[in-house]
């Protein structure tokens, strides 16, 4: 049965597609995106990376294109490259097999036609500029053929000379003293001088072909640079019209514009981003995609020129449609333009100067799954790791990380509306992830009672205060206040499983944002965390999940998806999305970006439902936006991270040595400060050390409490065969459930063995923080530790008689 003919390209034209490519035999075939232009073939893993990183590029004049069956083709320059590609079916295998062989074959005669420097032949010029053009360039290489001619003329003459003068020297060694010796000596003197002569003028021509050749390299660098630049701006223009024309036609078909109650699309998508069915700058016949991707439910396009060509009189009018009632100017108008994200907003003339160095770190080598293959199903706070896969910060520390982009709240508090300031709330809690996309050091689990201070109020205007407040499950409290009219706290406790090839960390409790002008309170959670590779292959993390930004006074909310990273994505890597709706639904932005680089968003200025239906059958919401404005953006890595644990500014700083901190604050513990300089083995037997105090003063705690709770029983032994069972911080038989993390008291902690029988304890931990209390939250209703004072009256004092001694 013959297959259907596709439509052949021509032999000049770009051809472009999705193929799969081999990598190994690990990740076997991997979807590329090819690009067969001028002769060659070039591939990238997706479309976005074709202006700045190509994956690799094969010169097809010189390669050999092989059929291995009806979708695998093989492409190879008989050197290092060789492609192993594979079609998704015959027919698109047979269109890229036309185009190869035709690209070939035309790259072939340019080549065969550039060697011969004889030929004066001027192709066909679409007009007198290219035809002067050509003529320049064929006069160029004319002139650059006589030289190449002179080139050659000198060779001859210089091997025919060096002969001559090897045969006179030759027969100057057989001569026997006398009178042949001088005419002998006068022959090689004649003929070494014409040899000096021709080299001479070998040299000189071979300079003037390298300065004519070198001049005229950079003005051909040059232009075709400039018409590079050129092509790539009308491609990207020609992209744009094109998707503009097409998200247009949909939501035109059948567009219908929906009440603001009924304009609250399900933000369960990959972000504003074309749908599948979208094409870019090919037809719809050259696009390859996996049919499985998901479909994203809402597209947005741009807003109708008359919203742009609003006078400043109208802005109050924009704001009333869009629901904001205080009469204040939008996001894009006011706000984005009066914080830019620029140096002067950045800059800090700080106090004192900071470390912007540790130690490198050592290249120790260490077998993981020695270790990790005997802890599968456990908790990551139960397994016993040696600093070699620690960085030396905390989890305390890390969790102060979180204040790297403080500067968006500072922004978020000067918003007159409540909208406008959700979206830096929004980006704040996206900036909180940038730091974390190439750490892959686990950091220290803190001690019972451990704290970590930063204070930059003098620096940038806010002090922070960080406790382990609890340790089965591991919890922290963190609590922030800043003198430009915010506060941020938090309690964050880690669920963790390792599943054998990932490691997944669920962080547990809500973080909440209050900003004192407005009265506003914000609350949302993490989203999932996830370490891939543990057994084989590069270590790299990824974020995945959906966070809901709330607004409890106003009712306002921001839905951000964090799209999970598939090798078969047409998407950008670490993508995230999000609507800002207010309390009846309506979205007036919309957020896109990436937690590692940035975020921008876009106000909504009318939405429709229209085009396509989405995943679950319903229609995708269509959002005219303005274009879109930079919320945030990372700050790049200092110099040198790579050899310090990836750490940023801001975290190279958090483990310097400081004078009256509390002397549980983790700067002082010994094994942290011990792997930083670069001593682990004497790190992991203080860190052995520390995690056995624990466990003593811990028992001693839990023989005091069951004491105070059964005074009766104080100093009676165990009846004959009972036991007791120990709550041990390290690993053992027994595992640990929360029955009820987010009740109205609180948690109460039961215990299984082995098999899921249950164990009794006779022990309870009367612990209780030193800095923090344990309280209902009036907003969640969930238990949380608050910050009840006392830690900075206590350091202008100088007074820790309080503080118990862990280290």
């Amino acid at each position: 049965m013959s297959e259907p003919k596709a439509p052949t390209p021509a032999p000049g034209d770009t051809y472009k597609g999705w193929l799969f490519k081999w990598t190994n035999y690990i990740k076997g075939y991997q979807r590329r995106w090819f690009v067969l232009s001028n002769g060659l073939l070039s591939y990238y893993r997706t479309q976005a990376e074709m202006g700045h990183t190509c994956r690799g590029t094969i010169n097809l004049a010189t390669a050999n294109i092989a059929v291995e069956d009806s979708c695998n083709f093989v492409i190879s320059n008989g050197g290092t490259q060789t492609y192993h590609l594979k079609a998704s079916s015959e027919v698109e295998r047979q269109r890229w097999i036309t185009a190869l062989e035709l690209a070939k074959a035309k790259a072939f005669r340019m080549q065969a036609e550039s060697d011969d420097s004889g030929d004066d032949s001027t192709p066909p010029a679409a007009g007198q500029g290219a035809g002067s053009r050509n003529s320049e360039v064929q006069s160029t290489l004319r002139t650059l053929g006589s030289k190449v001619e002179d080139l050659s003329t000198c060779n001859d003459l210089i091997a025919k000379h060096g002969s001559a003068l090897q045969r006179s020297l030759s027969e100057l060694e057989g001569v026997r003293l006398g009178g042949e010796t001088s005419e002998k000596i006068r022959q090689v003197t004649e003929r070494a001088t014409l040899f000096r002569i021709t080299s001479n003028a070998m040299i000189n021509a071979c300079r003037d072909f390298l300065a004519l050749a070198q001049a005229h390299s950079k003005r051909w660098q040059k232009a075709l640079q400039a018409e590079r630049e050129q092509r790539v701006r009308l491609e990207e223009t020609l992209e744009q019209l094109a998707k503009q024309h097409n998200h247009l036609e949909r939501a035109f078909r059948g567009a219908t514009v929906l009440p603001p109650s009924q304009s609250n699309p399900a933000i369960d998508s990959k972000g504003p981003v074309p749908g599948k069915g979208d094409v870019s700058d090919e037809d719809e016949e050259n696009e390859f995609f996996d049919a499985c991707e998901d479909v994203q439910e809402f597209i947005t396009v741009p807003a109708d020129p008359k919203y742009h060509r609003r006078s400043g009189s109208n802005v109050s009018g924009i704001s009333s449609e869009l629901g904001m009632d205080d009469g204040t100017t939008s996001l894009d108008e006011q706000s984005l333009a009066s914080n830019p994200d620029s140096p002067q907003s950045q800059e800090v003339v700080p106090v004192r100067k900071r470390r912007s160095r540790i130690p490198d770190k050592p290249n120790y080598s260490l077998n993981l799954w020695s270790i990790m293959k005997n802890c599968i199903g456990k908790e990551l706070s139960k397994i016993p790791m040696p600093v070699n896969f620690n960085e030396p910060l905390s989890m305390l520390q890390r969790l102060s990380e979180d204040l790297e982009y403080y500067e968006l709240l500072d922004r978020g508090a000067k918003c007159q509306s409540s909208l406008e300031q959700m979206c830096y709330v929004a980006a704040f809690t996206v900036s909180s992830y940038s730091t974390t996309v190439h750490r892959t050091g686990k950091p220290f689990n803190p001690l019972l009672g451990e704290t970590f201070e930063l204070d930059r109020v003098q620096e940038s205007g806010y002090r922070s205060l960080c406790e382990q407040v609890s340790h089965h499950p591991p919890a922290a409290a963190h609590h922030a206040i800043s003198e430009r009219g915010w506060t941020l706290r938090q309690e964050i406790a880690l669920a963790s499983k390792f599943r054998g090839k990932y490691l997944s960390i669920m962080p547990l409790g809500s973080i909440h944002c209050i900003f004192e002008k407005s009265n506003n309170h914000y609350t949302w959670k993490k989203v999932t965390t996830t370490v891939h590779n543990i057994i084989v292959g590069k270590l790299w993390i990824d974020q995945s999940g959906e966070i809901d930004v709330v607004n409890h006074r106003t009712g306002d909310r921001c839905h951000l998806k964090f799209a999970p990273y598939s090798y078969f994505s047409r998407d950008v890597a670490r993508k995230v999305t999000g609507v800002v709706t207010d309390k009846d639904g309506k979205a007036h932005y919309v957020l896109s970006g990436t937690w590692d680089e940035k975020m921008e968003c876009s106000r909504v200025m009318q939405s429709s439902r229209g085009g396509e239906n989405g995943a679950d059958g319903r229609q995708k919401t269509v959002y005219q936006t303005l274009k879109a404005k930079e919320l945030w953006r990372k700050t790049p890595l200092p110099e040198g991270a790579e050899n310090m644990y990836y750490f940023s500014t801001l975290a190279l700083t958090l483990n310097e040595p400081e004078e009256g901190v509390a002397p549980t604050d983790s700067r002082r513990r010994p094994d942290q400060r011990l792997m930083e300089q670069g001593r682990w083995e004497e790190a992991n037997a203080e860190k052995q050390r520390l995690e056995e105090k624990q466990r003593i003063t811990r028992r001693e705690r839990e023989r005091e409490a069951n004491r105070a709770a059964n005074p009766a029983e104080e100093g009676k032994e165990p009846a004959d065969g009972a036991e007791e069972v120990e709550i041990a911080s390290e690993p053992s038989e027994t595992t640990y459930k929360t029955e009820t993390l987010h009740g109205s008291h609180p948690p109460a902690y039961s215990m299984e063995g082995p098999y899921g029988a249950p164990v009794k304890s006779g022990h309870h931990d009367n612990y209780k923080s030193m800095w923090f209390e344990q309280q209902v939250d009036p907003m969640t209703g969930e238990p949380t530790h608050i910050y009840r004072g006392g830690y900075w009256e206590a350091k202008e004092q100088g007074n820790w008689d309080s503080c118990p001694d862990i280290f």
